[in-house]
């Protein structure tokens, strides 16, 4: 049983379930309904509805009036999937205000509910949505 043994693919399988069976490899949970920290919460859901109001074509923009769920998976980075809330401001696009209040107007309210997957390597600063769908509130 040579180096010539692991070009044979049965037994570098047989390896790898060894290895994977004696706890070799680190066991990922899963998502977990985990509070994130403040800071994480902030900066990930800036980033959703910034990505959120970029791409749409309203004329105000949105802003998360209610969290629903938040679960976490640690990976390569932290996976985050979360359930909000976003109603339509009184702020339009170009505004430049940091605070906007929600539209109050009957004609011009208007919510959604959204799912979304945020890939995030926080020590990095680094954001990327993976995936998003939002539904008429």
């Amino acid at each position: 049983m040579g180096v010539g043994c692991w070009r044979n693919p049965l037994w570098l399988l047989t390896a790898l379930v060894l290895a994977a069976r004696l706890g070799h490899f680190q066991r990922w949970e899963g998502f977990q309904e985990k509070s994130m920290s403040k800071a994480n919460m902030n900066s990930t859901l800036q980033f959703f509805m910034e990505t959120y109001n970029n791409a749409s074509n309203d004329t105000y923009l949105f802003q998360v009036d209610k969290l629903l769920r938040s679960q976490m998976q640690l990976t390569t980075g932290v996976e985050y999937m979360i359930s909000v809330k976003i109603s339509r401001t009184k702020c339009k696009r170009n505004s430049t205000r940091n605070s906007c209040p929600i539209q109050s107007k009957k004609k011009l309210k208007k919510s959604f509910i959204c799912d979304f997957l945020v890939y995030t390597v926080p020590w990095m600063n680094y954001y990327q949505l993976w995936n998003n769908s939002c539904l008429e509130a």
